[in-house]
C-alpha cells in the first residue's frame, strides 16, 4: 500500500516537474510554473518522508525546518544581481550530495555483503534492497554509485570556482596550472583506471582516489574558462547537477530522483548548447579551452570616448521617434530595472517606440536581463530577442546601451583576432545615435576593449546607470 501510494505520488510530482519546466520557457506562465514546481517538490517530500524504508522521523523533520529556515533567510536576503552567484552555490550543494550519498550507498553496500544470509532478512529500507541484489546487480551499482560521485565531484568544485568568478572573489580570466589540457586528460583516465579497479574489487581507496582527481577536473576545468563564457558554464553546471543525481536515482532505486535528475540534465545541456550557439562557439572548445585564446594581435582602436550630459540624451529622446534600450550586467547592478521601466512608460506615452533587445548570454546568468524587466513590469511584447530585433537597428533613431559590453562589440564582426571573434552580437552602432550607460572606461567583466565607445555616433553617458537615468525622467517633454 505504501509503495503504491509513493509511486503514485512520485508520477504526480514528477508531471508537475515536467509542467513546471514547459511554464518557465513563458514570461506570461513563469509564475504558474514555479508554483507547479514547489507543489511537485512538497508531494515528492512527502511521499518519501511516509514510503517504504522511511525511518529517522525526528532528524528528517529537523533536517527539513533548517533547510527551509536557511533557504528563506537566503532567498530574502540574496539581490537580483547576485543570483548567478546563488545557481552556482546551489549547484554545488547538489554535487556534494551527490558524493555523500555515494559513499554512504558504498558503505551500506559493503555492510550488507559482510553479513550472513540470516542477519540480511532482518534488514530493512536501503540495506534491504542492496541485500536482495544479485552479483550482477550489485556490480551495476557501483559503477552507478562511481559515476554518481565522480560527477558530483567535478559538480561541486566546478560549481566553488564559478561562485567565485561571479562573485568576483576569483579572477574571471581564464588560467590552468602548467601542463594544461594535459592535467585534466591525466585525471580522467586515472578516473577510468579506478572505475576498473573498484569494479573488480569494491574496495573504498580506488573510490576515493577517483574523488580527488574528479575534485581537481572541475577545478581546472572551470579555472580555465573566463568571465564572456560564464552563462555557459552556469547551465552545464546545472546539467552536470542533474545527471549527478539521476546516477544517484539508480544507485537508491528511487524513480522520481531519475527523472528529475533527467529533466535537470537535459534541459541543462539543451540551454548549454542554446548559450554557445548565441555565441557562435562550439561546447568543447568552451569546456576544454577556455576564454581569451586570440589568433593574433587586436585590431588598434582609433578614436576617443566622448562622454555625454543628461541635457544631451534627454534633448536626443525628446527628438526621437524609435528607441531601442539594451540592458546588460551594469543594470542589475545599479539596480536600474525600475527606472528604466519609468523611462519606458515615458517615451511611450508621447508616441515614441520603445523596445529592449536581449542577448542570449546577457549578463551572467541566461534570462537574467528577462527576469529583471518583467519584475519592473515592462510589457513582454516590447522584449524581443537579438535575432527578432537585430534588423531594426538601422532604422532606430537611438539606442541606449546600458552596463553592456561583449554582447555589443563591434569586434565580434570587425576583428578576426579578436576572442569574441564570430559571435552574434547586437548590432547597435548602426542606430542613428548611440549612448552607452557605464560607470567609467573600464573593459567590463571579460576584459576586451569595445570599438562601439569610440564610435563617431556614440557618446558615453558615464555614471551610475540608476542615477544617470533618473536624471532624463524630468527633462523627458
Amino acid at each position: 500500500m505504501e509503495f503504491g501510494f509513493t509511486t503514485a505520488a512520485y508520477v504526480v510530482a514528477a508531471v508537475l516537474f515536467i509542467l513546471s519546466l514547459g511554464g518557465l520557457s513563458g514570461q506570461e506562465s513563469a509564475k504558474r510554473a514555479v508554483w507547479y514546481g514547489i507543489v511537485g517538490m512538497a508531494l515528492a517530500v512527502a511521499a518519501t518522508l511516509i514510503g517504504p524504508g522511511s525511518g529517522l522521523w525526528l532528524l528528517s523533520l529537523l533536517l527539513i525546518a533548517g533547510g527551509g529556515i536557511i533557504g528563506t533567510y537566503v532567498a530574502n536576503k540574496v539581490q537580483m544581481t547576485e543570483m548567478p552567484q546563488l545557481v552556482a552555490a546551489m549547484h554545488s550543494l547538489v554535487g556534494l550530495a551527490a558524493v555523500f550519498v555515494g559513499f554512504n550507498a558504498h558503505f551500506e553496500l559493503g555492510n550488507v555483503l559482510s553479513m550472513t544470509e540470516e542477519a540480511r532478512h532482518g534488514l530493512e529500507g536501503f540495506a534491504a534492497v542492496l541485500a536482495h541484489k544479485s552479483p550482477v546487480e550489485q556490480s551495476i551499482l557501483r559503477v552507478e554509485l562511481f559515476l554518481g560521485i565522480f560527477i558530483g565531484a567535478v559538480t561541486f568544485t566546478g560549481s566553488v570556482i564559478a561562485f567565485g568568478k561571479l562573485a568576483g572573489k576569483v579572477t574571471s580570466k581564464a588560467e590552468k596550472l602548467p601542463g594544461g589540457h594535459m592535467l585534466n586528460a591525466a585525471a580522467a583516465a586515472l578516473s577510468v583506471l579506478c572505475l576498473i579497479w573498484y569494479f573488480n574489487t569494491g574496495g573504498f581507496f580506488p573510490l576515493f582516489l577517483m574523488t580527488l582527481a574528479a575534485l581537481f577536473i572541475g577545478y581546472h576545468l572551470i579555472m580555465g574558462i573566463g568571465g564572456a563564457d560564464m552563462p555557459v558554464v552556469v547551465s552545464m553546471l546545472n546539467s552536470y547537477s542533474g545527471w549527478a543525481a539521476a546516477a544517484i536515482g539508480f544507485s537508491l532505486g528511487n524513480d522520481l530522483l531519475i527523472v528529475t535528475g533527467a529533466l535537470v540534465g537535459s534541459s541543462g545541456a539543451i540551454l548549454s548548447y542554446i548559450m554557445c550557439k548565441a555565441m557562435n562557439r562550439s561546447f568543447i572548445s568552451v569546456i576544454l579551452g577556455g576564454f581569451g585564446n586570440t589568433a593574433g594581435p587586436a585590431m588598434e582602436i582609433a578614436g576617443e570616448q566622448i562622454a555625454i550630459d543628461a541635457d544631451g540624451v534627454a534633448a536626443a529622446l525628446n527628438d526621437a521617434d524609435s528607441v531601442i534600450i539594451v540592458p546588460g550586467y551594469g543594470m542589475a547592478v545599479a539596480q536600474a530595472q525600475q527606472s528604466v521601466a519609468e523611462l519606458t512608460r515615458k517615451l511611450r506615452a508621447r508616441g515614441k517606440e520603445v523596445r529592449f533587445g536581449i542577448h542570449p548570454v546577457a549578463g551572467r546568468l541566461p534570462g537574467h536581463m528577462n527576469v529583471l524587466l518583467a519584475e519592473a513590469k515592462v510589457p513582454y511584447d516590447i522584449v524581443l530577442e537579438m535575432d527578432e530585433i537585430n534588423d531594426d537597428f538601422p532604422s532606430t533613431d537611438v539606442a541606449i546601451v546600458i552596463g553592456s559590453n561583449d554582447i555589443v562589440n563591434p569586434a565580434a564582426q570587425e576583428d578576426p583576432n579578436s576572442p569574441i571573434a564570430g559571435m552574434p552580437v547586437l548590432e547597435v552602432w548602426k542606430a542613428k545615435q548611440v549612448f552607452v550607460s557605464k560607470r567609467g572606461q573600464g573593459t567590463g567583466y571579460s576584459g576586451i576593449e569595445n570599438p562601439l565607445f569610440y564610435k563617431d555616433n556614440t557618446r558615453m553617458f558615464y555614471g551610475d546607470a540608476k542615477a544617470s537615468v533618473d536624471s532624463l525622467l524630468p527633462m523627458l517633454e
